[in-house]
């Protein structure tokens, strides 16, 4: 798949793939991901997926921006080159005081509460990138018929492991932070800390199961990192 190279700063390129949100994409986005920390090239320091972008940090001491971007125009990749996502199931409690705008993502769709929790929980999400907090995924897949505008008025905060829908996406918040995304459930499960990192990282699946609050709060019990 094509792809152009341009600088960001004096320490980092942006490899742009074509701008679009798809599986395709994002399999060549992480396949080459993938192929650069395989290299172990001296002076590439890191690099980062996005949804079409791949940011490629290096060391200006080491190298210039023309060698590392002769060298990645050279490195070899193929979509299916990078390494298979995992597929991850994560309890969620939707409504009540877990997911105080369920009820209003029912009427902007028509529906009752509950189809929307069966739709959201029938989908299989893809998880594109992580970004705005710590571990926060970015998921494509969800059905565009539970797709809700943000809130008028964000959050001042929103608690970690909150699920939320903005527009035709669905996230999950990693920690407390301010928020606008409407929020329909919370998940026990642990999907950031600073020892163990990201529980989910870009190329995994993620699917959700609805739970009951008992359900969740003997899974907070065993300490949040149980996949149940």
């Amino acid at each position: 798949m094509r792809f152009e190279l341009l600088p960001n700063g004096d320490r980092a390129i942006d490899v742009i793939f074509p701008n679009e949100i798809s599986q395709e994409v994002s399999a060549n986005v992480l396949a080459m991901c993938a192929a650069v920390d395989a290299a172990s090239h001296p002076g590439i320091v890191d690099c980062i997926p996005a949804y079409h972008t791949l940011l490629v940090e290096y060391d200006p001491a080491q190298l210039t921006y023309g060698q590392a971007a002769m060298w990645l125009r050279s490195l070899s990749f193929t979509a299916h080159s990078g390494t298979p996502g995992r597929t991850v199931t994560l309890p969620v409690c939707y409504g009540g005081a877990f997911g105080p705008d369920l009820d209003a993502v029912a009427v902007h769709a028509g529906l009752s509460a509950a189809e929307v929790v069966r739709l959201h929980t029938d989908a299989a999400y893809r998880v594109y990138m992580l970004g705005f907090r710590p571990g926060f995924p970015f998921l494509g897949g969800m059905n565009p018929r539970i797709a809700t505008p943000r809130r008028k008025t964000p959050r001042v905060r929103v608690e970690g492991g909150s699920v939320g829908i903005a527009g035709p996406q669905t996230g999950l918040y990693p920690e407390p932070s301010p928020g606008g995304w409407n929020i329909i459930g919370r998940t026990p499960v642990c999907l950031y800390d600073h020892q163990t990192l990201a529980l989910l990282q870009p190329g995994d699946t993620l699917r959700f199961a609805a739970v009951s609050r008992d359900d969740y709060d003997r899974i907070s019990e065993k300490g949040g990192w149980l996949l149940w």
